[in-house]
C-alpha cells in the first residue's frame, strides 16, 4: 500500500497544455494584484498623500527593480554550469537551444533588493517618507507571495527534502536514488514504494515545501503583520518585521526544502556524509539560510537605524483636505490675534 501521495496528475504549468503560457507566470500577476489592493486599502485607512498616479508609479518601480533583481541574483547565484556569467546579455532572453522557456529561475533574495531599490528610487524622485511607503508594502506583500509558492508547487519544482513522514509527496520530476543504498530501501519500504530490483532508480517521496512556505511565509506572516498594522511603535517598524520575519520562517523551512543539486550546502560544519537530500543534521545551511540569516540581521540594523531618524514619530492617520485647511483657517485667525496684540501694545 502506497503510504505516500502522488502529486496531482491533472496539474501542468501550462494553464493549457501546448501553449507557453505558465501557471507561474499567473501567480505572478495575481500576487501583484493582491498586493496592489491590499496596499491601497492601507492608504486609504491612514489617509496617507499618495495619488493613484503615484501609486501606479511606485508599483512601476518597484515591480521592475523586482523583476530584474531576481533574475540576475538566480542567474549569477543558482545557474550552476556558469552558462549566464559567458552570456549575460542572454539573461533576460525567454528562449535557450532554440526552445521557448520564460524567464525560468527567480531568485526571492534578489527580488527583494531590486524591489527595495526601485522603492527608494522611487522616494527619491517623488520624495515620499520611505518608512511609511515600506511599511505599508511589508504588510502588503506576504500574501501575495503564498500566490509565487503554489506556482512553484504547480510546476513541481523547488520540493522539499525526502521524507517517510505522513506529508511525503512523490514529485514526477524529482531526482531519483540507487536500490543499493540501504537509505533508499529504508524510506522506501517505510513509504510502501515497491523496489523492482537492486539496480532500481527510486522517486522517494519529499516534504511540500513549497507549501509550507506558501503558509507560513506566506499566510501567518500576512496575519501578523495586517494585526499589528495600526500599533507599530515607530516609522519603518513593520517592513523590519517583515524582514525579520520572512527570514526567520524560511530559514527554518529551508531544513525541509532539498538544497539546489548543483550548489548543495554553501556552509558544512558536519559532514557526515549524508545526501543533503535527506536531512541529518542542522549544522549544514544552504545558500537560501545564508541569505536568510543577512535577512534577519538587515532587520535589526533597520529597526535600530529607523527608529532613531528624526520623524520617526507614528502618524496613525493623517488628516484630510478639509482637515488641512482647518488647521490652517486655525492658525491663520491665530496670527491675526496676535498681530492685533502686537498692535495694542504697541500703542
Amino acid at each position: 500500500m502506497l503510504l505516500a501521495v502522488k502529486f496531482p496528475s491533472w496539474l501542468h504549468p501550462e494553464i493549457i497544455p501546448g501553449f507557453p503560457v505558465r501557471w507561474y507566470g499567473l501567480m505572478y500577476v495575481v500576487a501583484f494584484t493582491v498586493a496592489w489592493h491590499l496596499f491601497n486599502r492601507q492608504v486609504k485607512e491612514r489617509n496617507f498623500p499618495l495619488s493613484e498616479d503615484n501609486r501606479y508609479m511606485l508599483f512601476v518601480f518597484g515591480i521592475t527593480g523586482l523583476v530584474l533583481g531576481a533574475r540576475i541574483l538566480s542567474t549569477l547565484v543558482y545557474e550552476a554550469d556558469n552558462y549566464y556569467y559567458a552570456r549575460p546579455w542572454l539573461i533576460f532572453w525567454p528562449f535557450r537551444d532554440g526552445r521557448f522557456t520564460g524567464l525560468m529561475g527567480m531568485s526571492y533574495h534578489g527580488g527583494v533588493i531590486g524591489c527595495a531599490l526601485g522603492i527608494i528610487l522611487f522616494c527619491m524622485v517623488k520624495r515620499c517618507d520611505f518608512r511609511e511607503i515600506a511599511d505599508m508594502l511589508g504588510v502588503a506583500i506576504p500574501l501575495g507571495y503564498t500566490f509565487g509558492r503554489i506556482g512553484n508547487f504547480i510546476n513541481g519544482e523547488l520540493y522539499g527534502r525526502v521524507t517517510a513522514g505522513p506529508f511525503g509527496m512523490i514529485f514526477p520530476d524529482a531526482e531519483r536514488f540507487s536500490a543499493r543504498e540501504a537509505w533508499v530501501l529504508e524510506i522506501a519500504e517505510k513509504a510502501g514504494i515497491p523496489v523492482p530490483g537492486p539496480s532500481a532508480m527510486i522517486n522517494l517521496p519529499r516534504h511540500p515545501s513549497q507549501l509550507y512556505e506558501a503558509f507560513f511565509e506566506g499566510i501567518v506572516l500576512f496575519a501578523l503583520l495586517w494585526l499589528l498594522r495600526g500599533k507599530k511603535p515607530f516609522k519603518g517598524f513593520l517592513a523590519g518585521l517583515y524582514f525579520a520575519g520572512y527570514g526567520l520562517f524560511r530559514f527554518f523551512l529551508e531544513y525541509f526544502r532539498a538544497p539546489d543539486v548543483s550548489l548543495g550546502y554553501r556552509i558544512t560544519l558536519a559532514d557526515n556524509g549524508v545526501t543533503p537530500a535527506l536531512f541529518s543534521t542542522f549544522l549544514n545551511f544552504t545558500t537560501g539560510q545564508v541569505f536568510n540569516f543577512a535577512m534577519i540581521l538587515l532587520a535589526v540594523i533597520w529597526w535600530i537605524a529607523a527608529a532613531r531618524f528624526p520623524g520617526a514619530e507614528v502618524v496613525r492617520v493623517y488628516p484630510g483636505v478639509e482637515e488641512l485647511r482647518e488647521v490652517a483657517a486655525l492658525e491663520e485667525k491665530q496670527k491675526q490675534k496676535n498681530r492685533r496684540k502686537l498692535r495694542k501694545r504697541l500703542r
